[in-house]
């Protein structure tokens, strides 16, 4: 892993909080020139540091202002059962995240839906149905306290 410094950490800070900022504005934030920022943008992205660009969505005006988490518990937890389930989970664009865990359950996932209803709905039809399922426990949201996907960088 190649070390970042200071400005590197500035500039990945700024990034997170607007990805459409002008190369001479980042320029202008972190006291260099708008080629040295570049080369750094580009650099921090060749490295992995920087993943990639996308637009925060507004899930309210979508149709899909229900969250709700899923803890699913397998039904046995063999590398071939993990597999089937983890493929499974990758076609499926309702699942927004899964996550393998340590604790009382296998895997906790996060979707969207437009309702209730909706989520009976995937449950019944998706979530029951991938490989390997044998319990589910369903959390829907009542008030998304804070909801972010910026990483501390600044220390």
């Amino acid at each position: 892993m190649v070390e970042i410094d200071k400005i590197d950490r500035k500039i990945l800070h700024i990034l997170q909080r607007d990805g459409r900022i002008a190369n001479l504005k980042l320029a202008e934030e972190v006291t260099l020139s708008p080629t040295a920022v570049l080369a750094r943008v580009q650099r921090l992205t060749r490295d992995g540091y920087i993943l990639g660009y996308e637009a925060r969505l507004n899930p309210l005006l979508l149709g899909a202002g229900m969250l709700v988490f899923v803890e699913v518990l397998l039904d046995r937890t063999t590398p071939h059962v993990f597999e089937e389930f983890n493929s499974a989970v990758q076609t499926r664009a309702e699942i927004m995240e899964c996550h393998m865990v340590a604790g009382g359950f296998d895997y906790l996932i996060k979707t969207r839906q437009a309702d209730m209803e909706a989520y009976r709905k995937f449950a019944g039809d998706v979530l029951w149905q991938l490989p390997g399922v044998r319990e589910t426990r369903t959390y829907a949201v009542m008030e998304e306290v804070k909801n972010s996907t910026h990483l501390h960088v600044l220390g």
